[in-house]
């Protein structure tokens, strides 16, 4: 239980678990960025790079001759003579309502704002037991924002988190609250999907007909409720380990018991009378983080009401602001230079070349990456302006990732967090990782949508970690990390990873296995074609071995400035 409680604890600070050609702080490797190997790697990226996307932007010009395949499900753009591809239905709803929800924001900022000043809030505590009079804010501006949002179906959701909240406080210390609140919660969505989020004229009769009408602005919301149910765990399980170690038995840094450190945050339990209904209300339902996160414990949010975080700044948020205003015009370009989106739901791709179907599998995966990270970007915005931290979820760009491990724990860091610590340490840590990684994956598919092909998602990770897993322990740093050969035979193993990662990552998010098979059968060929594929397949073998030398490189500088993201 100990050695759990120390992976743990590794884990909440930078959760990582890979191998990588440096795995201590003690072994810094002198900089490899103007030898002569390094000059090599840069006159290839310099060729590679521009070409990918030259090539990708020949497929997407009028001229095309696919162009009439797709050419109906793009948009008038904003950039003269180019349209925009908003045809990923995802990512199109969030961009269409960007004003929408800028307005919301300012809106709510503003009222909060204003009576976090008038209440007093904005001071610093003086007693432990202070009253957290900004809950109150967020529980009746939840409560209305819902309302607005859902309409008549906020009834639906009060309903079923009321429930949730029921069986915590019913069963408290006692195994059934864990064991009740995962079937009751796990139960809930798959009855969301099957129900297609209820209708009152079927649960309680053609009399209530007419309040299906009054659906609000997003009439699917269990389509949103995903995220509900992470924090109706973390209400119940927080709300269990409180009662089975209260907070007294933690220690006290200062006069008023205020946390030292992130973790405290999260590990330390809060006062047994802050797991009261208006306080899960509030955490449960809080507009910023409610519609996709970034998911923050039970724990961590109350702290952070009582002590605010120290990491909020006014400099801090301009610059974060900057940055998502960055990546957004980011996006807004590949969207209208690069139509990979069309051209994949179109499968417009017949006798295209092995790299230019590369290419359209790439682009999609970088687009994947963007699509989510503006709105996780901008909601985190919304709760940091509003004095509510959380953390990244996207630490590092798509593209400069090498190990399988690495890149699930911090492609959505907020959710893998709380993995960790909801699921993988009851399940009994990191002794039963082999085993722990499938529960694990299938959670994972089932929670983002009851569908096949994110079944087959889930298990192709499980899949593809394995030979990972296997190799780091073989060929491991501490054995062979000497030996001159290490980084290349590291770099040839991190080529496999990024090219089955790909694989599983289109199943899931873009074409589909019956897509991904047919891409792969397009890139090699049949037999009696497939030398060009093999040739092909080598050349990608090359050119992601540069990269991944570059990325190795990467966190070896993050390791000798001291920065704890070369771990990840």
């Amino acid at each position: 239980m100990t050695s759990d409680k120390k992976w743990v604890n590794e884990k909440l600070s930078s959760p990582t678990q890979a191998e990588m050609p440096s795995s201590s702080t003690k072994n810094l490797q002198p900089s490899r960025w103007h030898t002569k190997e390094f000059y090599f790697y840069y006159v290839c990226f310099t060729i590679v790079v521009p070409y990918m996307f030259y090539v990708t932007y020949r497929l997407s010009k009028a001229d095309n001759i696919h162009y009439a395949e797709y050419e109906h499900l793009l948009s008038e753009g904003w950039i003269p003579n180019r349209k925009v591809d908003n045809s990923d239905n995802q990512y199109a709803t969030f961009r269409d309502n960007v004003p929408s929800l800028l307005a919301l924001a300012l809106g709510y900022l503003c009222c909060s704002h204003l009576f976090r000043y008038y209440s007093g809030s904005h001071l610093p505590a003086k007693r432990k037991d202070q009253p957290l009079h900004r809950i109150h804010f967020f529980f009746l501006s939840s409560l209305v924002i819902v309302t607005i949002l859902h309409g008549t179906s906020a009834l639906k959701i009060l309903f079923i988190v009321s429930v949730s909240y029921a069986i915590g406080q019913c069963t408290g210390g006692s195994i059934w609250n864990p064991a009740l609140t995962w079937i009751f919660n796990l139960g809930i969505l798959f009855m969301n999907e099957w129900n297609d989020g209820y209708k009152f004229a079927s649960l309680l009769g053609p009399s209530l007909a007419w309040l299906d009408e009054y659906n609000g602005i997003q009439p699917r919301w269990h389509i949103l409720f995903n995220f509900c149910m992470l924090r109706l765990v973390s209400f119940n399980m927080d709300y269990y380990w409180q009662i089975k170690k209260p907070r007294i038995h933690y220690e006290k840094d200062d006069r008023i018991g205020a946390p030292v450190s992130d973790k405290d945050r999260i590990t330390v339990p809060s006062f047994a009378s802050d797991y009261n209904y208006v306080n899960f209300m509030a955490y449960v339902l809080y507009i910023p983080l409610y519609l996709c996160g970034p998911i923050i414990t039970y724990n961590d949010f109350i702290s952070q009401i009582r002590y605010p975080s120290a990491k909020i700044t006014k400099r801090f948020v301009i610059t974060y602001a900057l940055r998502l205003a960055a990546v957004l015009l980011v996006m807004e370009l590949t969207l209208h230079y690069l139509y990979v989106v069309a051209i994949s739901k179109t499968k417009a791709w017949e006798g295209d070349t092995p790299l230019e179907l590369s290419m359209i599998g790439y682009f999609n995966l970088v687009i994947i990456w963007m699509k989510l990270l503006i709105p996780w970007r901008f909601f985190r915005l919304w709760g940091l302006a509003d004095g509510i931290y959380t953390e990244e979820n996207m630490i590092r760009c798509m593209s400069n990732n090498f190990s399988a491990q690495r890149f699930w724990k911090s492609w959505h860091r907020t959710f893998n967090r709380w993995m960790i610590r909801y699921i993988f340490v009851p399940l009994g840590g990191s002794q039963y990782f082999m085993y722990n990684m499938w529960v694990i994956f299938t959670f994972v598919a089932l929670w983002h949508d009851i569908e096949l092909k994110l079944l087959a998602w889930g298990w192709l990770i499980c899949l593809f970690l394995m030979p990972e897993l296997i190799a780091s322990r073989l060929f491991s740093y501490k054995r062979f990390g000497s030996k001159p050969y290490y980084r290349f035979v590291c770099g040839l193993g991190a080529v496999a990873n990024i090219l089955m990662m790909m694989i599983a990552n289109l199943v899931g998010f873009c074409v589909g296995v019956d897509g991904m098979v047919d891409m792969l059968n397009r890139i090699f060929g049949t037999f009696e074609v497939s030398l060009a594929g093999i040739v092909f397949l080598g050349t990608v073998t090359v050119c992601l071995f540069i990269a991944v030398q570059i990325m190795f490189e990467i966190r070896e500088t993050e390791k000798r400035r001291g920065d704890p993201k070369y771990k990840m």
